[in-house]
């Protein structure tokens, strides 16, 4: 639930109040009495990360970092065969990993 920050526009009293997001904002200041309570427009809650190993657990290991550069290197030093079928060639970086350009498409023939 969050907190709003209330100004009488009578007495100019500051108050904030804890409620709700859907209940109906106030309107009688608890200084003068009056019912001219507004609520101002907050700048928001911060966001905040507590626990340790915030950092560890949104990175990958160096372990995966290694794999990943020995098997880039692999597949740069042409280790794939290709089998024809361009998607299993395009992710391990063989030969037929570009696909062939496409044929040139034929004239219309016009009825006259």
């Amino acid at each position: 639930m969050p907190t709003y920050d209330y100004v009488c526009s009578a007495c100019q009293t500051r108050v904030e109040y804890f409620q709700s997001m859907t209940e109906k904002p106030k309107r009688k200041c608890p200084k003068c009495g009056a019912s001219k309570l507004v609520r101002q427009i907050g700048a928001g809650a911060g966001i905040l990360f507590k626990g340790s190993g915030f950092y560890q657990t949104d990175y990958r290991s160096s372990s995966y970092s290694q794999a990943a550069a020995a098997d880039s290197k692999a597949a740069s030093e042409g280790g794939g065969s290709c089998t024809g079928d361009t998607k299993s060639c395009a992710a391990s970086g063989g030969p037929c990993a570009t696909p062939a350009s496409p044929a040139p498409a034929k004239p219309k023939e016009s009825k006259g």
